[in-house]
């Protein structure tokens, strides 16, 4: 039986998400497109059919939705018939889809954590602060939902755990790396949305080393990777989702994350936080007008989903894991690396959007196929990796492995 899905958000990477679903809609069914700005929605429908990209004749709507309303959005889910929903809004979405999911029976899928948008930067658990808290509730409604299906969180954490199934027995670290070596010609913009992104990196820094929540400053531990296809990158460790989760499931003393950046991203970001222009907190003008100085700098940077078009180079993202087999000391790199034109001319977005969105697709087809419908809230590490492997190599998305 087909599965209705309905996609919540309308950037880049629900633009991803879109293309994907229509690509398989032999296995989801009528396909629904919801956001705040219909508009959006709209312009993504069209983009599928001016891509052709539905594989057989089916439906494909856009809705207005502002998804913070729970009655709203289930009142969407309830009209469309919505078996699967993939939340690839803003992160500050999450609880209020999540619960429209549970009191309508939908299967839930987000790519990204939940985020206050009164708090920047939370202090770990992560996903204990909010998503963990209500586990009880879904496995009571019956539903399945799976969080952090993006790359990373997502692809990176179904590496980790094909690491340990097929390669060690213990783990001792994973260092997720995540390299963006491509150029979109602009003098500064962000790959997601600049509200979501600064949010990242104006507080403290946090890894998971010896078992513990270490604290550090951001761009203050660097450190040259040396990678495949894009070769010598620096990466900074940051903090990010699946640092606690994989840390907590899979029992794993050592997890960081590296991200790359650039001199220029580094200088420019210090000088916006040194100014103040990345507070979150209201400010008033000569004017007399109130504004908040990051919701102003967001407003003056290039929409990420414009940057697509003239994005040339590629991305690597992958899971450097250290363990032991047999009482022996080992490591292995898994990874994908993604081309940012190609993802243009499939989609009409860019690479950083496109390994994002086709991970989400690939878990709401493992839902659809009943491999991952397990009926409560899992992340990905969770759930069996190589049928979701499998799926990503079909859909768009290779993976590679370097034991060393």
């Amino acid at each position: 039986m087909k599965k209705n899905v309905l996609i919540i958000g309308a950037g880049g990477v629900a633009r991803v998400v879109a293309h994907k679903c229509a690509q398989n809609n032999d296995v989801f069914g009528d396909l629904h497109i919801a956001s705040r700005t219909l508009s959006k929605a709209e312009e993504i429908v069209t983009s599928i059919h001016d891509k052709h990209s539905l594989k057989t004749a089916g439906t494909i709507k856009a809705h207005a939705l502002d998804a913070l309303d729970v009655e709203a959005t289930k009142k969407v889910i309830s009209e469309t018939s919505a078996a699967i929903v993939i939340n690839v809004g803003s992160a500050f979405l999450n609880m209020s889809v999540l619960t429209a999911c549970i009191d309508t029976g939908a299967a839930y899928i987000d790519t990204a954590i939940h985020e206050d948008p009164l708090k920047i930067c939370e202090t770990p658990p992560w996903y204990g602060n909010y998503e963990w808290k209500r586990r009880e509730e879904v496995a009571k409604a019956g539903i399945t939902a799976i969080l952090g299906a993006g790359f990373d969180p997502g692809v990176v954490n179904a590496y980790a755990r094909l690491a340990l199934d097929d390669y060690f027995d213990t783990l001792e670290s994973i260092d997720i790396v995540d390299i963006n070596a491509g150029s979109h010609g602009r003098y500064f913009a962000t790959n997601f949305d600049p509200e979501i992104n600064f949010r990242e990196f104006t507080g403290q820094v946090w890894s998971w080393q010896n078992r513990e929540w270490v604290a550090n400053k951001m761009f203050e531990i660097g450190h040259e990777w040396d990678l495949p296809v894009v070769g010598k990158q620096k990466a900074y460790m940051t903090g990010h989702d699946e640092i606690h989760s994989l840390s907590q499931n899979l029992d794993v003393p050592n997890v960081r994350f590296w991200m790359g950046f650039g001199d220029h991203y580094i200088n420019v970001f210090t000088v916006l936080k040194n100014l103040g222009l990345l507070s979150e907190q209201p400010v008033t003008t000569a004017e007399g007008q109130e504004v908040v100085p990051l919701k102003v700098v967001k407003a003056v940077l290039p929409d990420p989903g414009s940057l697509a078009p003239d994005y040339t180079g590629k991305t690597c993202i992958g899971d450097l894991v250290k363990g032991t087999k047999d009482g022996k000391a080992g490591e292995v790199f898994i990874y994908n690396v993604a081309d940012h034109e190609q993802a243009y001319q499939e989609t009409g977005a860019q690479g950083i959007s496109y390994t994002a969105g086709v991970p989400a697709v690939a878990a709401a087809l493992l839902i659809a196929s009943g491999e991952w419908d397990v009926k409560r809230m899992v992340n990905v590490e969770e759930l069996p990796p190589k049928p979701f492997i499998e799926v990503l190599e079909r859909i768009g998305l290779t993976t590679q492995i370097e034991v060393r």
